[in-house]
């Protein structure tokens, strides 16, 4: 059975390795990027365990516009406490447990959290052959983001909560 709870500084090396399994290395955050987030926005930032072994991870800033954009990449803030748009950076799963519904749960996860702080929406930004996911659950598809993170080409899905 899956666990999700808060981040901890010593889930660091486990994370990187999921993160560079399921994104390019122009896509992936670095351990550098990790660390900051963890110290920066843990209250935002979750790890689903099963056995003890981490197995996904879902994380990023509360911002105040609806969109992400590239700076949130390389800028991080401290969380507002209430308000604000839950954006997430980045929803990985390990291969060997994708398609176990981890990630549906860390998302319902974040979502919890982010009502429970009066956040307006949740935003994010996919590859195309991920929308479809997303739609099931309830985000709307906003069109090509501004992104240009990676060198690829995203799409703004955004849920609202309120």
């Amino acid at each position: 059975m899956v666990k999700i709870r808060n981040v901890k500084m010593e889930d660091l090396p486990e994370l990187v390795v999921i993160e560079q399994l399921c994104f390019t290395k122009e896509e992936a955050a670095t351990k550098e990027v990790f660390e900051k987030r963890i110290q920066v926005i843990p209250d935002s930032f979750f790890v689903a365990e099963e056995e003890g072994k981490i197995v996904g991870l879902v994380n990023g800033p509360v911002i105040e516009k609806a969109y992400i954009t590239d700076d949130l990449f390389s800028n991080l803030k401290v969380n507002l406490a209430t308000g604000g748009h839950q954006s997430i950076l980045g929803l990985a799963v390990a291969p060997h447990f994708q398609k176990r519904g981890v990630a549906s749960a860390l998302l319902s996860y974040i979502e919890k959290e982010a009502k429970v702080k009066g956040r307006e929406t949740i935003t994010l930004t996919c590859k195309a052959d991920l929308i479809q996911f997303y739609e099931n659950h309830d985000y709307l598809n906003k069109g090509v983001s501004t992104s240009e993170h990676g060198g690829v080409i995203w799409y703004n899905m955004i849920k609202n909560l309120q």
